[in-house]
């Protein structure tokens, strides 16, 4: 950033002033800012859009380069259309607050947009509860109830337990003794790390995440208008 002075940029290294100029520069901006404090503000906003640009610019650029992992899952995972012409990428936490919010807006979304293929990533970011319900999330699929288990638990607000995903099983027709099995398999282990690998590739923040083709990385809980218009992008890429 550069100020001006009698039409003049302020733009020279500091080695070419005098100590008197420098110190005569010093005081005009120290005016300047007690005169309009909002010169600090504007300027600090600015860095922070820059880096922010920066940072969206750096993870669109994963994105692009991990396109095939990141839009592959399989066919449990994958909700909207299957042969949809956009993909759209959400990482949830099942213990996650406002991934929990956001369950009818996503169910509104491909409502509204049928053109679109949602992958869901499931990554236990948040300790292990995350990690307990994760795997029985994906343990369910093998008995073709992942959407069912998925909803059973976000929707539940006791501390998950075994005894409770196991009540919760019961409570929707899932072989228990199965689930209870396939919670410890090798592929489940697997299916998580895949995912939590995914994330840290395309340098994840948080939960909810959602990725809109390769346009658009959009991080947080978002408004119906929001998600449109980040679509919106991504059919014009």
């Amino acid at each position: 950033m550069s100020f001006l002075l009698g039409g003049q940029a302020l733009a020279a290294p500091a080695a070419s002033f005098t100590p008197a100029q420098r110190a005569e520069i010093v005081g005009i901006m120290r005016d300047a800012l007690q005169n309009d404090p909002s010169i600090l503000t504007d300027a600090i906003r600015a860095i922070r859009e820059k880096a922010e640009e920066q940072k969206q610019d750096s993870t669109l650029a994963a994105v692009k380069a991990h396109q095939s992992e990141l839009q592959s899952a399989p066919d449990f995972a994958i909700r909207g259309n299957p042969h949809g012409r956009i993909t759209v990428v959400e990482f949830y936490d099942p213990r996650c607050s406002y991934c929990r919010s956001m369950m009818g807006e996503v169910d509104s979304f491909l409502s509204r947009h049928p053109d679109v293929r949602l992958v869901e990533k499931v990554v236990p970011v948040l300790g292990s509860n995350s990690v307990l319900d994760t795997r029985a999330i994906f343990a369910a699929s093998a008995q073709g109830k992942y959407e069912v288990m998925r909803r059973a638990l976000m929707a539940d607000t006791t501390k998950p337990t075994m005894e409770r995903i196991v009540e919760l099983a019961q409570a929707n027709g899932i072989d228990t003794k199965k689930l209870t099995a396939d919670m410890s398999s090798p592929q489940i282990m697997a299916l998580i790390n895949t995912n939590l690998d995914q994330a840290r590739a395309v340098g994840l923040d948080g939960t909810p995440t959602f990725i809109f083709g390769t346009a658009a990385v959009a991080p947080g809980a978002l408004e119906a208008d929001q998600m449109d218009a980040f679509l919106e992008r991504a059919r014009k890429a």
